[in-house]
């Protein structure tokens, strides 16, 4: 199929978020979304059988609720596409399960898309956006992912340059917050305790308070290419637990009858050291690389996408390095950056204008899809 501007629906289940996005070609019509996200917190982070479960319950509802805000019916729709992953697989079966099922019984086209290509593409039809900048850097951070990527061409060149070798930095937020005794998600939790929000003192923490390691960012690391953009949180979540339970052990070692009993030791760091120290060894890392790539690359432009890109110290920091450096920083708005079936529509707008193949009904999720597979 080649048309100038396909009209298409994308649906995206890949972790907790239920997203349906209706496009036609470049212009975002509706972007209709529903979380799990409450059904996690108990857990401490998302659980994919109770992650699978909200999609089945959610997918029909918001399909019907993205063709009615987009005032469009299913005969309209030029094509189909949907999230074959990377992701938890039988979040993602669910995804694909409705989508295979409404393109048997309308005919229509139906794409297999890379849900971290898809993350690129939805700069295509944000309001905001000028359209898609190539070539670029792209960072993506979420709580299942934590990729550099060279994009120089949204559907035929796409590069991974570094991933994280552990935990994403998403994931490493909500376990330390886990550690720190706050709330899931871990990211917003953190940064409100880092600005003094939690412990009633309303001063924000000292970023410098505990040297957390950053990992891979030694002069060896950086010297190795199959390190350099690489990522490592799971150290950083090692030396938090240790710092809190010295913490812990420190008032709990003062006599009950002390002066201040319970209270941090005099010297000690406050919860909210302790989350700004964290939240700033995360950005430091995330920052450095990403400069490093466009360094090595000579790409001046970078885009910022996934949940964590809610994080206002990645944003603030990133776009001071970036500024510096002389590269331009694009960040989505904040609900295109985060899981959404309007980014998955968007690249499958962009592959069917294009007149590529369809996908078919035959394939299979890949919960490990490698990022130069935009289409499978």
């Amino acid at each position: 199929m080649t048309r100038a501007e396909p009209l298409v629906l994308g649906i995206e289940t890949s972790c907790d978020e239920t997203g349906v996005g209706i496009v036609r070609g470049r212009t975002l019509l509706t972007n209709t979304v529903a979380t799990s996200m409450d059904e996690h917190v108990r857990f401490g982070g998302v659980v994919p059988e109770v992650a699978s479960r909200a999609h089945v319950q959610a997918i029909g509802p918001m399909i019907e609720k993205a063709l009615a805000d987009a005032g469009v019916a299913l005969d309209d729709l030029d094509a189909l596409a949907v999230t074959a992953g990377p992701g938890l697989s039988g979040a993602l079966m669910v995804g694909a399960a409705a989508a295979k099922g409404l393109a048997a019984s309308t005919g229509l086209p139906l794409y297999g898309i890379n849900h971290l290509a898809a993350h690129v593409a939805v700069d295509l039809v944000a309001p905001d956006s000028p359209g898609l900048h190539t070539p670029t850097i792209a960072l993506l951070v979420s709580g299942g992912h934590t990729e550099i990527l060279r994009i120089g061409d949204i559907v035929d060149d796409i590069e991974l340059l570094g991933a994280t070798i552990d935990d994403a930095a998403g994931e490493a937020f909500d376990k330390t917050a886990r550690l720190l005794g706050l709330d899931y998600p871990g990211g917003p939790s953190i940064s409100r305790a880092a600005a003094g929000l939690l412990d009633g003192s309303g001063v924000p923490g000292d970023p410098a308070a505990v040297r957390f390691p950053r990992g891979l960012s030694t002069k060896t690391d950086l010297r190795d290419p199959e390190r350099r953009f690489s990522f490592s949180f799971s150290g950083l979540k090692t030396a938090a637990l240790r710092t809190v339970t010295a913490a812990e052990a420190a008032v709990s070692a003062q006599p009950t009858d002390a002066p201040g009993a319970g209270e941090p030791s005099p010297g000690a760091p406050r919860l909210a050291d302790i989350a700004a120290s964290f939240e700033e060894a995360v950005v430091d890392v995330l920052v450095k690389k990403t400069l490093l790539a466009c360094e090595d690359t000579g790409i001046r432009h970078v885009l910022l996408g996934g949940g964590v890109a809610a994080n206002a110290r990645l944003r603030a920091r990133l776009a001071e390095r970036c500024e510096a450096a002389g590269v331009t920083l694009r960040v989505p708005p904040l609900d295109l950056c985060t899981d959404n079936g309007a980014m998955v529509a968007a690249l499958g707008a962009e592959i069917a204008a294009r007149g590529r193949a369809a996908s078919g009904l035959g394939f299979g999720v890949l919960s490990s899809l490698e990022v130069d597979d935009v289409l499978v």
